[in-house]
């Protein structure tokens, strides 16, 4: 009798417990009971932060829950860590609208996600405001400007999860990851005029294990922009355009850059962009870097003004010193089936560093047609190189470079 007695306390003991963990995992902190309003006219900062605060302080699996409205928040910074907590989830069913007041942004970005493991980010929209903000920006025409905010940013996550998300009309950048270690997005859409100004959609510096999927980005600069310091980079059926293309860079502007090794670009298109897929090194770097171990494959042009090209005389500005080539050493890496249509007969620029000529460039594949002047005219092709000596391999039009 004692035997069955003991049996049934320890049957009842693990349903506690288990009920307890069921308890955790479905614990879910909403903003709205924070005193979120979520009518696009008050503030909820106040109240986003205390659910976050709430969430973080808490344990297991937590999810923070912004539901259905409008939401008038800014600057906020989700910030950890969250010792206790597994995973945040932080599920966003309605639209976040920045605050157009630029006196209020002490940070260099709007919407910032910093110390987390585990962060689960889902749907949403994140609406920058920004052509407000647009006239104000002189970072096109000064190499020393003040920076807009970013919409979204990252800064030193761990195995990030973002599925779902849209950024439209950033100020500045519309996503940025800052030193970050095994993040995955997928199902990210990104939206802003062909005119405004470094609304670059996805930035990266300094990161180690991205994955990005399945996400379209229509923008005024840099579709994908991957900067120094970054590893291990993977880019997946990307659709990008208007813009200026999936670049790598600009390298070799600041002293103490970082090498970026390790990039796969693969199974995308690219619309209307003045570029297709770059890599683009300031002259006169302060310091020597690395950009190597790249694949740029299987990449749909459609109307890309300059298809292919690596760039290391680099300058935006009307003006820029040339007194010494670029020291960023570029090396290995491949361009494979890419096709499509042109509007520059010059397709292939490859104009690297007298300093540090690339190595190891190899070019197989390459299908592109000319299609400019009166419509339908189709026009022969060139390629032009400059300090390299490239691999062909395959169809390729234009015809190969010497």
């Amino acid at each position: 009798m004692k035997f069955f007695i003991l049996l049934l306390f320890f049957i009842l003991l693990l349903e506690s417990v288990s009920s307890l963990r069921v308890r955790r995992v479905s614990r879910i902190f909403n903003v709205k009971k924070y005193g979120a309003q979520a009518n696009g006219q008050i503030d909820d900062s106040k109240a986003f932060m205390e659910a976050w605060k709430a969430a973080c302080r808490s344990s297991g699996t937590v999810n923070l829950l912004i539901p259905r409205g409008i939401y008038l928040v800014g600057p906020i910074q989700f910030k950890g860590p969250c010792r206790n907590v597994n995973s945040i989830i932080v599920q966003i069913q309605g639209t976040l609208k920045a605050t157009t007041d630029l006196s209020k942004y002490k940070r260099a970005d709007w919407v910032e996600f910093g110390w987390v493991d585990g962060l689960v980010l889902t749907g949403g929209i994140f609406d920058g405001r920004g052509a407000i903000s647009w006239p104000f920006n002189e970072c096109p025409k000064q190499k020393n400007c003040k920076v807009l905010p970013t919409n979204i940013m990252f800064v030193n996550t761990t195995n990030t999860i973002v599925e779902g998300i849209t950024s439209v009309n950033s100020k500045f950048f519309h996503i940025g990851l800052l030193g970050c270690t095994n993040f995955k997005g997928s199902s990210i859409a990104i939206r802003a005029p062909a005119n405004s100004p470094n609304t670059d959609g996805i930035h990266l510096e300094r990161n180690r294990g991205v994955s990005i999927t399945r996400s379209t980005i229509a923008t005024g600069d840099d579709c994908v922009s991957i900067g120094q310091g970054n590893s291990d980079v993977t880019l997946t059926r990307i659709k990008c355009g208007p813009g200026h293309g999936i670049s790598v860079g600009s390298l070799g502007k600041y002293k103490g850059e970082g090498d970026v090794t390790g990039l796969t670009v693969k199974d995308c298109s690219v619309t209307g962009t003045t570029n297709g897929v770059r890599i683009k090194t300031w002259e006169n770097s302060p310091s020597a870097s690395v950009a190597a171990n790249m694949t740029f494959e299987n990449i749909i042009m459609s109307d890309v003004v300059k298809p292919i090209l690596i760039d290391q005389e680099y300058c935006p500005y009307a003006k820029c010193d040339s007194n010494s080539p670029s020291r960023v050493k570029i090396s290995d890496i491949k361009f494979k089936n890419i096709r499509g249509t042109t509007k520059d007969p010059e397709a292939v620029t490859l104009r690297c560093s007298k300093g540090i000529p690339c190595k190891d460039i190899t070019l197989q594949d390459i299908s592109l047609k000319h299609v400019g002047g009166v419509r339908g005219t189709v026009s022969a092709l060139s390629s032009t190189c400059l300090n390299v000596r490239p691999t062909f391999s395959g169809t390729l039009n234009p015809p190969p470079c010497r």
